[in-house]
Formats: C-alpha cells, structure tokens, sequence
C-alpha cells in the first residue's frame, strides 16, 4: 500500500557529492519521520540520518558535517544530500520511513513501518 523508492546512488570520486531521493507513493496521509540508513556486506545496517516532521533531525557522528537530510516535500519525496564523500561511505544505502496511510480494506489510517530497496552509493579514493 506504500512503497518507497530510492535514487540517485551511483560511482563517485572521494570528495564528491550526491544526493539520494527516496520517493514514497501510495495511499499516504502524513510521513511521521525518515531517515537513511546504509549497510556494507557482512555487517549491520546502520543509522545515517533522520528526521522528523516538525524537522528534528540526528546524525551519526560519522557524517555530520558532511550529510544534510531534509523533509519530505509536497510529493512525499525526501532527500539525503552527501558532500565530502569518503571511501568508507561506500556502501547500500536504505530509505526508511515512518507512514500514517489508508488502509484500502478499512479504509481506516494506521502507522506503519516502511524500507526502500536500496541504493548503492561507492566512493573511490
């Protein structure tokens, strides 16, 4: 009933820039939250990013001053916006996003947790 879509990942130099757009679609009243979220093979996902709608956002300490996260526009799109990049951030970069939709059964709105499928964003050195 909703899904998020993300883009923008690709192959970049150490020291420059991206920015990953996670699109939500489907039967959505209000985005509560997002955040970006990365993963390298072999190991956890980790938290990148998030913010919420009243635009409180968290940084882990690996990115601040680098990454800028935003809220979700009129189109239910948010962005993750990646300077300075640095070989380490290599990795599969996930949107996740806190979602009040419709049901479309019931028709009533309920608050669920949604995932992209990924991006996959690499830095070379």
């Amino acid at each position: 009933q909703v899904q998020l879509v993300e883009s923008g990942g690709g192959l970049v130099q150490a020291g420059g820039s991206l920015r990953l757009s996670c699109a939500a679609s489907g039967s959505i009243l209000s985005i509560n939250h997002m955040g970006w979220y990365r993963q390298t093979p072999g190991n956890r996902r980790e938290l990148v990013a998030t913010i919420t709608r009243a635009g409180f956002t968290n940084y882990d300490d690996s990115v601040k001053g680098r990454f800028t996260i935003s809220t979700p526009d009129a189109k239910n799109t948010g962005y993750l916006q990646m300077n300075g990049l640095k070989p380490e951030d290599t990795a599969v970069y996930y949107c996740n996003a806190e979602v009040v939709h419709r049901n479309v059964s019931t028709l009533w709105a309920q608050t669920a947790n949604f995932w992209g499928q990924g991006t996959q964003v690499t830095v070379s050195s």
